[in-house]
Order: structure tokens, then C-alpha cells, then sequence
């Protein structure tokens, strides 16, 4: 098994190097494109099994970001769900034959914590305007500027650490297992494998949502919070 340190390169574009891992990750964003359009097509006022069941998976994840964060899920639904569902894809890539998830790849974890990074800056200004948005750093007092500018920069890190350490610890576990007991053997570790990257998709998931929340509602002002 290779080391997770290092990626395979398969072929360049130009100057860039194109590796398994980026491969793998193209391959699940057109399955998950491919996926939402067949599930979203055809939609009407009297539901489908099928539309019902997608129903049911919104209702779902608005519950949960209104329950987490107490906000409106609506501006921030697209990105969450599409978040957590690319992540436990992912993560459940390792139970493909032959296929490493790209989410025990560092560059792939570092990606989605830019992104996250990224996100609540976007969420903070668009909710609480710029000055809204530099408004946050200095909650509960200015005094706190230096450390909460630090902290939006190591909480972020320390989702790519986690996300990274578990998926990756989850894949050495099984490919050791199996190179000394066989096949049958990592079954249950593959079970407990399929719990772990939902798990893990969960909480990355909550965690940037929370993140977002926290922005917007340390930016936003007396009048803004009572509305």
C-alpha cells in the first residue's frame, strides 16, 4: 500500500500532475451529478417514491442544520448536503476493489478544508456584508482579534487532520488484515469501515456548518439578530 503522503501520478495536463486520487474524485462528483439528476428529474406536485424519498432527505438535513445551528437552512442547504453526501461517497469508495478513497489522500482532505475555509467567508459576507464579516474576529471584545483570526484558520486545519487520520487509519487497518488473514476476515472491519465514513462525513459536515453559523451571528447586529 502506498504511503499517504505520496500520490500515484497518472498522467499530466500540461505542467499538472494528474493523480489517482483526483481521478477518483472525478469519478464520484460525475456519479453524484449523474445521481441528483435522475433522482430530481420529473419532480410534481404529487410525489413518487422516488421524489418522496429525496423529500425525505432535504426535510432531513434541514432538521439537522436548523437543530444544530438554530438558523435558516435555506442558504446554506446546497452546500452542506452536497458536502457531507461527496465526503461519505468518498469515504465509502475504499469498498470498491481496487480503489483507495481520496479522502485518505492529504490533498484531497486539505481541498475540502480550504473549501470550508473559503465558505465562511462567503457565508459571512454575503449574511453580514464586510464589515459584518470583520466584525466577527472581534467577538466578544477586540481584544479577542489575534486568537479568533488564528482560530479561523487551526479549527479548519483541524478538520483536515481528523478526516484525514480516520479514513486513512480505516484503509491501513483493512489492507493489513487482509494481506495476513484473506478475504473473509476484514469483513466486519469493512462494516465498521462503513460507519466510520459516515461518521466522519457527519462531523465534517456539522462542524463547518457550525462554523458558518458562528461567523454570521458574531457579524450580525442587534436588529439583524432579532429578525
Amino acid at each position: 500500500m502506498n504511503s499517504p503522503l505520496e500520490s500515484t501520478v497518472l498522467f499530466y495536463i500540461g505542467p499538472v500532475p494528474i493523480s489517482t486520487a483526483i481521478v477518483t474524485t472525478w469519478a464520484i462528483m460525475a456519479l453524484l451529478v449523474l445521481g441528483a439528476y435522475a433522482l430530481t428529474r420529473g419532480l410534481s406536485l404529487h410525489p413518487t417514491r422516488r421524489q418522496a424519498a429525496v423529500e425525505l432527505i432535504v426535510t432531513t438535513l434541514d432538521t439537522q442544520i436548523r437543530e444544530t445551528t438554530g438558523a435558516d437552512p435555506a442558504p446554506y442547504r446546497g452546500f452542506i448536503g452536497t458536502l457531507f453526501v461527496f465526503i461519505l461517497f468518498a469515504n465509502w469508495a475504499s469498498l470498491v476493489p481496487g480503489v483507495e478513497p481520496p479522502t485518505a489522500k492529504l490533498e484531497t482532505d486539505a481541498a475540502l478544508a480550504v473549501l470550508v475555509f473559503l465558505s465562511v467567508i462567503w457565508f459571512g459576507v454575503r449574511g453580514t456584508g464586510v464589515l459584518g464579516y470583520l466584525k466577527s474576529f472581534a467577538a466578544p471584545n477586540p481584544v479577542m482579534i489575534p486568537l479568533n483570526m488564528l482560530e479561523s484558520v487551526t479549527r479548519v486545519f483541524s478538520m483536515f487532520v481528523r478526516l484525514f487520520g480516520n479514513v486513512m487509519s480505516g484503509v491501513f487497518v483493512i489492507g493489513i488484515v487482509a494481506s495476513l488473514a484473506g478475504l473473509l476476515v476484514p469483513i466486519p472491519l469493512m462494516a465498521l469501515d462503513l460507519l466510520t465514513g459516515l461518521v466522519q462525513a457527519y462531523i465534517f459536515a456539522v462542524l463547518a456548518m457550525v462554523f458558518i453559523a458562528a461567523t454570521v451571528e458574531d457579524g450580525q447586529t442587534p436588529t439583524q439578530k432579532e429578525t
